[in-house]
Parts: C-alpha cells; sequence; structure tokens
C-alpha cells in the first residue's frame, strides 16, 4: 500500500513537471537557453488537415522583435500569429538582450558596435530547446523579424543561411557599411516594407549616433549577385490592395528573392502573415512564391 501511494505520488509528480515544461515557453514565463531567453505559441493539433499532426515535426518561425520589443509582445499579436499557427507552424519568439549601457532591449548587429551576444548562436540555441521540447522540423525554418529584427534577418540570411530554410524580414534592412559579399548563397528571402515608412526608409537614413541604415534596394543588388540572378530586372509581377511585389526567381539552385511594398508606414502590415507562410510554403513546393 505504501509503495503504491508512493508511485502514485511520484507518478503525479512527473506528470506536473512535464506540464510545466511543456508551458514554460508562452506568455506566462520563458524559457531559458545559455544565452537568453524566448517564448513559443504552438499549433493546435488534430484539428483538420492544415494543423500539426501529434507528434510530427513542425515547420517554424523564428522571430526577432524591434528594438525595445519582447518576445511577449509579439506572441500577444494574434494577427500576426494566427495564421502561422492555422497552418501547423510553431511560432518562436527570441527576446533580445539589454544594450551595455542602456536599459532597453536590442539585437547585436554588424552595424559598427562591439557585439554584446553572439546572435547566431543565441538562434541555433533556441532551435536546438525548441526542438528537444516540442520536436521541430529542422528544414522548414523560416527566420523573420521586424525592423531592428529585420536587420538581424538581413544579417543571419547574408552570413549564415546555410542554418536556416528562408528569410522574411519587415521593414528593416543591413546597416551601413553594407557588407561587400555575402559568404552564405543562394538565399531564398522575402523583404516587406512600408512605402512612406520614415523611421526606416527604403532608402535608409544616417542617425545621431554617426551609425546609418542601409539601403534596401543595395541589399537586394548584393543578394541578386549572391543568387546568381539572370537579370537585375524582376521577371515576376503580383499586385493586390494590400501589397505591390516583384520578384527575382530565375537564380541560382530555383532560389527566390521578392519585394512586396505597402501603402502604410513602420510596422507589420495587416496580411503579411499570410502572405509570408503562402511564400514559404510556394518555396517548399516548388511553386510561385507570394
Amino acid at each position: 500500500m505504501i509503495f503504491r501511494v508512493l508511485t502514485t505520488a511520484w507518478l503525479a509528480f512527473v506528470a506536473a513537471s512535464s506540464l510545466t515544461t511543456a508551458n514554460a515557453c508562452g506568455l506566462e514565463s520563458a524559457c531559458e537557453v545559455a544565452t537568453g531567453s524566448y517564448r513559443v505559441a504552438l499549433p493546435s493539433t488534430g484539428e483538420g488537415p492544415e494543423s500539426a499532426g501529434a507528434g510530427e515535426p513542425m515547420p517554424v518561425v523564428l522571430w526577432f522583435h524591434g528594438a525595445n520589443g519582447s518576445g511577449t509582445g509579439a506572441l500577444r499579436n494574434a494577427a500576426m500569429t494566427q495564421p502561422f499557427l492555422d497552418r501547423g507552424y510553431a511560432f518562436v519568439a527570441a527576446d533580445g538582450l539589454l544594450m551595455p549601457g542602456r536599459d532597453w532591449t536590442n539585437w547585436a548587429l554588424r552595424d559598427g558596435r562591439e557585439p554584446w551576444r553572439d546572435e547566431l548562436a543565441f538562434a541555433l540555441q533556441i532551435l536546438d530547446d525548441v526542438d528537444r521540447r516540442y520536436g521541430i522540423d529542422r528544414d522548414r525554418v523560416l527566420v523573420a523579424g521586424f525592423s531592428r529584427g529585420a536587420s538581424l534577418v538581413w544579417d543571419l540570411a547574408c552570413h549564415d543561411a546555410e542554418h536556416f530554410t528562408a528569410f522574411a524580414p519587415v521593414a528593416g534592412a543591413f546597416w551601413r557599411p553594407h557588407p561587400e559579399t555575402c559568404e552564405s548563397g543562394p538565399i531564398d528571402l522575402l523583404h516587406t516594407h512600408g512605402f512612406q515608412d520614415g523611421t526606416v526608409p527604403l532608402e535608409g537614413r544616417p542617425l545621431r549616433s554617426e551609425r546609418a541604415q542601409g539601403d534596401v534596394f543595395e541589399g537586394l543588388a548584393l543578394l541578386r549577385r549572391t543568387n546568381q540572378c539572370g537579370s537585375d530586372r524582376a521577371d515576376t509581377y503580383a499586385m493586390s490592395e494590400t501589397f505591390w511585389c516583384k520578384a527575382w526567381t530565375e537564380c541560382d539552385g530555383g532560389t527566390e528573392l521578392e519585394l512586396c511594398l505597402h501603402q502604410a508606414g513602420h510596422g507589420v502590415p495587416q496580411g503579411w502573415s499570410e502572405m509570408a507562410v503562402a511564400w514559404f510554403e510556394g518555396l517548399q513546393t516548388g511553386g510561385a512564391g507570394g
């Protein structure tokens, strides 16, 4: 009897511990890795053909927030996360780190500052931890981000693309000086930007800190060279009420670069998630993105 009681208590403890671990990375609390923290929203399972099946590796969106943002803030943006969750993706929102001497979070970019964290190592630690906890498909990892986080996406695409599948930055680009070459390549990348963005203009701008935002068009030119695209002129165009897009698809390895503009300013536009997931899944099936 005593053994049975102890066994029952132990099983209850294990079950409670497993539940805590499974829920440790959401809105209520972050999950910790060696160099930072992250939060994750998981798709529902078994509720239709578009949701992740139980035990099946999930595709992933790895999201980097804007300056002074947080993973919590990203997960609270249901308009942005839900379209991915509905398609069976895990939405993983990384947390920026406090800048040295500042009280706000940011990302260590190639912008002239001494880096205060190895962001590639951080990203890989997150993916390893999410994979250990939940099981993810490492061949379907879309790296995305907004503003300063989008600049990190550009950095990873240019220098570390072999670790990820595709990239979808929003309203952020390289910082100056622009890289002259990309060690990675070829690269699949969908860049989205507001035509009226004055915070991070398409052409970039100098800041009082003597650093300067980069030019989206120069960044795309570099990626066209990296991808060995057949022409500087786009070969595919698509227009909707929200987005005006042009794409370069005649590139090495069948890779695709796409630029989509919207009429608003600095923000993640409504409909971006639906467009991004359709583009990403188009790459996976060999169909047209966007």
